[in-house]
């Protein structure tokens, strides 16, 4: 057993994907973790070359600056 209180507190938390995909794990980490790919989207695991963008980075970057250029063609 290790010794008291000089060790962090290892509890059970939540990892959520942006595709969707959900699982359990312990951690020193305090309330659910989320993250952009996993192993369940990932194409290493999965073995398909794709564009990973489920949570819509890329197409909200593409919009984002896509109006800035419209503003400095008008200037």
């Amino acid at each position: 057993m290790p010794k008291e209180k000089i060790h962090p507190n290892y509890a059970a938390v939540q990892v959520k994907c942006a595709c969707g995909n959900h699982f359990e794990t312990r951690s020193t980490h305090k309330g659910d973790i989320h993250v952009e790919i996993c192993s369940a989207c990932h194409p290493f695991f999965t073995g398909k070359q794709r564009l990973v963008d489920t949570a819509g980075r890329v197409e909200r970057f593409r919009r984002k600056y896509a109006k800035a250029g419209e503003v400095s063609a008008v200037k």
